[in-house]
């Protein structure tokens, strides 16, 4: 009997100024699975002293939290590890001191990684595990550094590390551990300080998007989702935020619906930083990147990863580790993308997502036909919304699940989603349920023609006599589909060319 040679592990140690941290992922089927997340609060900027030496308690935690990393490593390949320190590392007067046993320790080197090549790594995670196009502006806040990078595809344009962080930024601003404006206002103008030297080339550059990546802008989204709003960050919900903290007044009792306890000591510094990145920058929009510098240490160790469509790659893996029917997945996606551009695409120019959302979901449809037809629609939400997909964000799989979910048959309004507009959601749904139902004997040449006008929540399907003759079960399922979109309020018309 032949045996599967399983895939090779990966693992990328990031010894960050607040946290270190172990990811072990695996490549397999064109994408990277991860295996274990590893995350230890070891607070070593906190150790600094004003001479920049690290304490003996600091380095002991370190040493201790590397111990249990160590157990890991024995697993996996040497070529198949890297290991960073970061910017307190840096800074530390007597890191060696540190090296020397955490080198015996984990068997390893570390390699304590300058500002720019931190904030180049940070960019490669986020481009091998965000989607989009256009230039981004990539913020990371971190324990005692923060990371501003634009770039575009896998190239960075500009790369800058700051002197600034949620640790440092609590010893100096909230050291009396008062949440009061002036200590806020305090750290966000120093905050403000520190990046104005970059300002100018920045703005010159200029950018399409901004993401956030790691801990800080991560702690604010979960914060935003559990208390009903969007993953969209602004600086309106940045200083609705502040006005929460401020309501507590010492650090100890700060209290924030979604906010863990893990986190409170240094979220006040780091909201701090991102109002101050907010307001001078003056960024519209911020939303959460799919990795950062560990993802970016661990994908860039596999080559067959590079590649400049992250959702296309995403896709692809799922399809591959699912055995999905990828011919017919494009047979409806092509079909859908033919209707949504006949019902007036031009009205959703400014929503280029809502093309790439219908899309995904005609190729991924089929999933949980893996698991079970009669509940296929329900496997289908269920994986698409818990599966990691690089390149889509928290609302886009949220929304891609219930687009699948009523993919046949039962059709049901869809509930609030933050991916796409109203109007945008209920065309999408209605056009994927007709390229199904249309494609259905899964031979593109026996496809219809047809013809799709939209005016308003009113859709007109157009079809030959001789072709509705022709395919009576298509005919009747046409039918049944235009009274069911009707009865919903959502008025759709069949008739003959």
């Amino acid at each position: 009997m032949s045996q599967t040679v399983s895939s090779p592990l990966y693992a990328a140690i990031d010894l960050g100024s607040n946290s270190f941290h172990m990811l072990v992922v695996r490549h397999i089927d064109g994408s990277v699975q991860t295996m274990a997340k590893i995350k230890r609060k070891v607070r070593l900027a906190a150790g600094l002293d004003e001479n920049n030496a690290l304490s003996k308690e600091a380095m002991q935690r370190g040493w201790d939290c590397l111990s249990l990393f160590a157990e890991r490593l024995q697993d996996i390949p040497k070529e198949n590890i890297r290991i960073v320190g970061t910017a307190t590392l840096r800074t530390a007067t007597n890191v060696g001191i540190f090296l020397e046993k955490a080198n015996q320790i984990l068997g390893y080197d570390i390699n304590v990684i300058s500002g720019e090549e931190e904030a180049a790594t940070i960019y490669k995670g986020v481009a091998h595990t965000s989607g989009g196009s256009g230039r981004r502006l990539v913020v990371d806040i971190g324990g005692a550094s923060t990371e501003m990078i634009i770039g575009e595809g896998f190239s960075a344009k500009a790369l800058t590390s700051l002197k600034m962080g949620c640790v440092t930024w609590l010893e100096r601003h909230f050291k009396d551990r008062q949440l009061t404006a002036t200590n806020f206002d305090n750290a966000i103008e120093a905050a403000k300080s520190t990046l104005a030297p970059i300002l100018d080339s920045y703005t010159d550059i200029g950018w399409d998007v901004c993401v956030g990546a790691s801990g800080t802008v991560q702690a604010l989204q979960e914060i935003m989702l559990a208390q009903g709003m969007d993953e969209v960050i602004t600086h309106a919900k940045l200083k609705r935020l502040q006005k929460q903290a401020m309501a507590a007044e010492r650090l100890e009792e700060l209290e924030i619906e979604g906010l863990t306890l893990e986190r409170a000591l240094v979220f006040p510094s780091g909201l701090s930083i991102l109002i101050a990145i907010f307001e001078l920058l003056e960024i519209d929009s911020m939303t959460l990147a799919g990795g950062a510098l560990r993802e970016g240490l661990a994908y860039e160790m596999v080559d067959e990863l590079r590649q400049e469509d992250i959702r296309a790659r995403t896709v692809a893996s799922v399809q591959s580790r699912y055995q999905m029917d990828v011919t017919y997945g494009e047979q409806v996606a092509s079909l859908a993308q033919y209707l949504f551009e006949q019902a007036g695409a031009e009205e959703w120019v400014s929503e280029p997502q809502a093309g790439i959302l219908l899309q995904t979901a005609a190729k991924l449809h089929e999933i949980g036909l893996t698991i079970d037809f009669k509940k296929g629609g329900e496997h289908s939400a269920y994986l698409l919304q818990n599966l990691d997909l690089p390149g889509f964000t928290r609302a886009q799989k949220h929304y891609l699940g219930e687009l699948v979910r009523r993919y046949r048959e039962q059709l049901t309004s869809l509930p609030e989603q933050h991916a796409v507009s109203g109007t945008s959601s209920k065309r999408i749904l209605r056009i994927l349920r007709l390229a199904i139902l249309l494609t259905h004997r899964r031979n593109p040449d026996l496809v219809a023609q047809v013809k799709l006008t939209a005016q308003d929540d009113k859709l007109t399907l157009n079809l030959s006599k001789q072709w509705l003759e022709a395919n009576p079960l298509t005919a009747a399922e046409l039918k049944i589909e235009s009274n069911r979109q009707t009865d919903i309020g959502w008025p759709l018309n069949i008739e003959c060319l």
